[in-house]
């Protein structure tokens, strides 16, 4: 009813601040320094053995966000500073603890450039230096997935793993072949495209209650349209709850709460009227919200409806299908579990400010992010696979022909 579903969670790349030390003097190559062997007091200059490489080389573009590094060979890195040329501002970073290798502490800013310089001893103590300027790859040539669950969460038994790209993906083999989807409950777990900017993930049932599922991003310089590559590289893991399936009958207008297999209880709701009904089918809980504002002008109703603090939200679909508490239920209706009078959306008997022991408090504090809604008997259709997180409404030979790999 408002607010568009949209999947979440961009990798955020950002870069913390702290001053160094080393100034540049040189970028690119090794630059030389004053060694000295010391050996029958002569002052003879000897080259140092150790060999630093930056990843990111002197006056390049499109560099890595996530891999620029320094390495060194037959040396040990004794100091590396970076910094944002543009603000002289330093980036973190660490030095292994062998000292052949130093990474930044965060992810690089996009579409910028940096400075690093390097510095390096051999087993004879002789100095080694190094510098670098580059860019990182810009917004316009990568792409990146904005994903859900959120790393760390624990979800319900439908929650599938949901990729939005902000660019068209044509090499959609390339993409989906460097995302790895795996359970701890041994399911296999298959993705299906929906157009070229959605990718989502599940196995053929319902998740594994107790589960663990890790996802592996791997996209990070893979070319997913033509010069525009990815970005982000990452792993997420994410806990699979209690099962929880809770199924609406439209034609009794009750809904009863299974978890575990056992009923914990039947509910009279209020589904669609004639002229709205709900969609049929197996919905998941994407988003919750305690309170939320609900206008019938931004989901195609002209105005029926402005609601400001609808209680205990739980967005079924992209298009607007919400399970929530309904505090402003017309007292000369029928009582909940009569009939349907809502414009599509589930409504349960609650009251304004999200307060009190209610049917629509209960069902909020005892569901999950993923936890499914199956609607039945209504009159409308089955609600779309791509309508939300709802991809469980179709047939499993249908989504592994929409795989790319």
């Amino acid at each position: 009813m408002t607010t568009p579903y949209t999947a979440r969670r961009v990798l955020g790349a950002c870069a913390a601040l702290v001053t160094g030390a080393l100034a540049l003097t040189a970028c690119g190559g090794n630059a030389k320094a004053d060694n000295h062997d010391g050996k029958n007091g002569e002052g003879s200059a000897k080259t140092s053995a150790a060999k630093i490489v930056i990843s990111a080389k002197d006056g390049s573009t499109g560099a890595s966000i996530n891999s620029t590094g320094v390495e060194v060979g037959d040396g040990r890195l004794t100091e590396v500073t970076m910094k944002v040329a543009a603000t002289g501002a330093a980036v973190p970073g660490t030095i292994s603890a062998d000292g052949r290798s130093w990474k930044p502490k965060e992810q690089l800013e996009r579409g910028t450039k940096y400075e690093i310089a390097a510095v390096a001893k051999d087993a004879d103590g002789r100095t080694a230096a190094a510098g670098s300027t580059f860019t990182t790859v810009t917004p316009a040539n990568s792409f990146i997935g904005t994903y859900t669950p959120d790393d760390g969460t624990t979800v319900g038994v439908g929650m599938p793993v949901s990729f939005t790209f902000d660019k068209a993906i044509s090499d959609r083999k390339a993409v989906q072949s460097h995302i790895t989807v795996t359970s701890s409950s041994g399911q296999k777990v298959v993705g299906h495209w929906f157009g070229a900017q959605r990718l989502d993930f599940r196995p053929q049932e319902y998740w594994k209650a107790g589960s663990k599922v890790t996802m592996e991003i791997d996209l990070d310089g893979v070319e997913g349209a033509n010069g525009i590559h990815g970005v982000q590289k990452k792993t997420v893991t994410f806990t699979v709850g209690r099962s929880q399936v809770s199924t609406v009958d439209a034609a009794t207008q009750t809904m009863t709460v299974v978890r575990d297999g056992r009923t914990l209880r039947t509910v009279p709701i209020s589904a669609g009227s004639a002229e709205n009904p709900t969609y049929n089918g197996q919905m998941v809980v994407s988003e919750k919200s305690v309170q939320t504002h609900m206008d019938g002008s931004t989901v195609g109703f002209g105005g029926e409806y402005d609601i400001p603090d609808v209680p205990h939200a739980m967005r079924l679909t992209r298009s607007g299908t919400y399970l929530h508490g309904n505090y402003w239920y017309n007292s000369g209706n029928p009582p909940f579990g009569r009939q349907g009078t809502s414009h599509g959306c589930i409504g349960l008997r609650d009251v304004q400010g999200a307060q009190g022991d209610t049917p629509g408090k209960w069902f909020y504090d005892n569901s999950l992010v993923g936890d499914v809604v199956i609607v039945k008997n209504s009159p409308d259709e089955t609600v779309a696979p791509d309508n939300g997180l709802n991809g469980w409404n179709m047939p499993w030979s249908e989504w592994v022909a929409g795989s790319a790999v």
